[in-house]
């Protein structure tokens, strides 16, 4: 690991002003992922500004009946409070799929926005890599790529977005709340993560030296019948293959409203509209959710060794939308 300099920020502009005009720095939350990129060498930051102390943590409510996530609140803080349980219960179940006890402890929801692929060429400086070196190429193409990007993918990238939170907060319509030196901005999460197209380097939409200060969930995208299912290879903690957030408004029989989310099938979380357009109006049976199933996964292009991905996320999207519907049943 390469010397750095370190400094606490006092408050949020002395964050900023640390960072203005200074690629080389990089904001430290919780680590779990940076430290580990610092280890191995992808990152080499001239200075760490530490954010945690920041008064940026907690969930409270907002006017409209959503609520505010400060963006140092830890995932097992959000996992665990009441209120993102009863109104957004795939986002307490994708914080707690995606890491151990001890991680969530530390990680950060801030962090977890902006954590790095987990594509094993990222992370081996010796091979190239567009995401972590522009220009170099994408090994994973020709390589190993079981466990990558059927969804959204480019010439230039195959990686997929390791986050599981981010794919719940994908379909719940979250918001990205940030300052920069000029002051406070936001920005849909639909819009924060960059397509890959050529430069997969540039993953989201962020000004430079911007501070994620908060993630606001609307209050008409609350659901209590929401759920995350999420397949990995192994027991224990590991990344998503595929995984699925999904909600279901259900009124008089038929489908008022869908939200569908997928995760490790592309290089963001993919929000599956076209799936959810299939279901709306629509009575909901599971002729009708293997219909949006196969909308969902209707542009999907595998690669040479993980086509399996398609019949997976093929067979889980309706899975989901059964339980769901089966929750609402229940009621």
């Amino acid at each position: 690991m390469k010397e750095f300099a370190y400094s606490r920020a006092a408050d949020v502009r002395d964050a900023l002003t640390a960072a203005a005009g200074d690629r080389g720095v990089r904001y430290l939350g919780g680590g779990t992922n940076l430290v580990d990129l610092m280890k191995c060498g992808v990152e080499a930051p001239t200075r760490l500004v530490d954010v945690r102390r920041l008064p940026l943590d907690g969930v409270r409510d907002a006017p409209d009946g959503g609520l505010v996530i400060g963006a140092t609140t830890t995932n097992s803080d959000l996992a665990a409070h009441p209120e993102v349980r009863r109104r957004f219960p795939a986002l307490s179940q994708a914080v707690l799929a995606g890491a151990s006890g001890q991680l969530r402890n530390m990680a950060t929801v801030g962090g977890n926005l902006l954590q790095r692929t987990r594509c094993g060429y990222f992370a081996d400086l010796a091979s190239p890599c567009n995401k972590r070196a522009a220009g170099s190429g994408c090994a994973a193409i020709t390589g190993v790529h079981h466990n990558h990007a059927v969804l959204g993918h480019s010439e230039h990238c195959v990686a997929t977005h390791p986050s599981d939170m981010a794919v719940a907060l994908a379909a719940f319509d979250a918001v990205v709340r940030y300052e920069t030196v000029d002051g406070p901005a936001e920005i849909p999460l639909s819009r924060f993560y960059r397509p890959v197209g050529d430069r997969p380097d540039l993953e989201n939409a962020l000004p430079p030296g911007a501070l994620i200060t908060a993630i606001a969930l609307p209050g008409s995208a609350a659901s209590p019948r929401s759920r995350y299912r999420k397949v990995r290879e192994r027991a224990s903690y590991a990344f998503a293959i595929v995984s699925v957030a999904a909600a279901l408004d259900l009124r008089d029989g038929l489908v008022h409203d869908a939200r569908i989310a997928l995760g490790g099938v592309a290089s963001r979380p993919w929000r599956a509209t076209s799936a959810e357009a299939v279901l709306r109006g629509a009575r909901p049976t599971p002729d009708r959710f293997r219909l949006a199933a196969d909308a969902a996964l209707s542009t999907a292009e595998p690669l040479r060794d993980n086509g399996y991905k398609v019949p997976l996320a093929r067979n889980l999207i309706p899975a989901v939308l059964d339980e769901l519907v089966g929750t609402e049943n229940e009621r």
